[in-house]
């Protein structure tokens, strides 16, 4: 039976998205390509609330994909999966085609 985690508050769960090492035609891509410190939403709180109890939705939505920091959130494993989480403040925006 696989877990599924609904994070509590203003708080994402992420799958970071890994480049490949090697292009489909077997060229292997060097370590030091730039890449983007990227991830896909897996999951997304409700919010958090103001000082009047008022709910504040997040605005990150589950299949987006997101620019995260370089250091930050805390690592979740489910199964054989690893995840990350972080708050909705932390995210640095999303990325569009």
């Amino acid at each position: 039976m696989a877990k599924r985690l609904i994070p509590s508050f203003n708080r994402i769960l992420v799958e970071k998205i890994v480049l490949p090492s090697k292009t489909q035609s077997g060229i292997l891509l060097p370590e030091k390509a730039p890449q983007l410190n990227s991830a896909k939403v897996v999951a997304v709180g409700p919010g958090s609330r103001d000082r009047d109890g008022k709910l504040i939705p997040v605005t990150i939505k589950e299949g987006d994909t997101v620019l995260l920091p370089e250091f930050g959130g805390t690592q979740v494993k489910l199964g054989e999966k690893e995840y990350h989480l972080y708050r909705d403040e932390d995210i640095l925006g999303t990325l569009h085609d």
